[in-house]
């Protein structure tokens, strides 16, 4: 079969809303070449890249998706320029927005985009590692994620997926109960029970998110105390919980604030990512007027991860 390859050059803002319009659309796969992925070389949490300069935008990233070639293809094509152009009501920048289309034989893509994703170390303990690859943890309190990307991967991990953990390496208690809300693939869920939730009840609004989070915590034997359904944000959720991690876009974690201070209890915690850096003070306004007191936000890149508490006394 023969694929077309659809890439957009954007901004690190627009990442995960236009790789939703391209999974939304069809695409069998989505890759995200950052020129910043360039300059990590490797860190100090161990991260090493074989990445070819060619490759990647002065400035900017791309976001490439793989579309299979019918006769449905141009108005497919035409749907997702309208939809990323649309992102502009949401005050979302979506940077050049130049788009390029190229024809891809299935056997080149099928192998070649896994040059991308390596095993890597994100915190003090957690390492991700993708299926296919062979890793020997350095440490006996090690703990190893194994994940298949599936139909979203990029070269390396996220900024907002090594805050979120991060986040929950230091504030979630051993038996808590957590909601993720917007889980993606399902990462933030598998960690929270590997680093000692009770039990995760996982949300999202594509169904292929649920499927994916529930295939990774199965690769990662922890089916059985993680739970995921489609929903929209909290709505209609009444569970109450100990922590609450949503990694998804400023925009959206604006509208659910007071949900969430609802269902956390008190002394329970907020953890909210996907926040770029111009937006981070429209989320410090609204999560305190929801009730919330800030414990810390920190900074990756130009990402930002705020930690929320409840107060006790409400």
């Amino acid at each position: 079969m023969k694929w077309s390859e659809f890439c957009i050059h954007t901004t690190n803002e627009a990442i995960e809303p236009i790789s939703n319009i391209l999974h939304e659309s069809g695409a069998s796969g989505v890759v995200i070449e950052d020129p910043q992925d360039m300059m990590k070389g490797q860190t100090d949490l161990g991260e090493i890249y074989e990445l070819n300069p060619e490759d990647y935008p002065e400035e900017g990233v791309y976001v490439k998706a793989y579309l299979p070639m019918n006769s449905f293809l141009g108005e497919t094509i035409e749907g997702i320029k309208q939809s990323i152009n649309n992102l502009h009501e949401f005050g979302i920048d979506v940077g050049r927005n130049v788009v390029t289309l190229s024809e891809v034989q299935e056997e080149d893509w099928a192998t070649a985009w896994k040059k991308y994703y390596k095993p890597v170390k994100i915190s003090e303990r957690i390492t991700i590692m993708p299926t296919w690859e062979d890793y020997t943890p350095v440490s006996s309190d090690e703990i190893i994620i194994e994940m298949d990307p599936g139909m979203a991967f990029g070269t390396g991990t996220h900024p907002t997926t090594v805050l979120s953990i991060q986040a929950l390496e230091q504030y979630l208690q051993k038996d808590d109960l957590v909601l993720d809300v917007g889980t993606g693939s399902g990462i933030l869920s598998v960690a929270s029970v590997l680093l000692g939730a009770s039990h995760v009840h996982a949300f999202d609004l594509d169904d292929i998110a649920v499927k994916s989070t529930m295939i990774n915590a199965e690769l990662n034997g922890v089916e059985n105390q993680v739970s995921a359904k489609l929903n929209n944000l909290l709505e209609g959720v009444e569970q109450e919980a100990d922590l609450i991690v949503s990694n998804i876009l400023a925009e959206i974690i604006v509208r659910f604030t007071d949900d969430a201070f609802k269902v956390v209890k008190p002394g329970g915690y907020f953890i909210t990512c996907g926040i770029i850096s111009g937006k981070k003070e429209m989320v410090l306004e609204r999560l305190k007027s929801s009730g919330f007191d800030i414990v810390e936000t920190n900074k990756m890149e130009d990402w930002i991860s705020i930690i929320a508490r409840k107060p006790e006394s409400r």
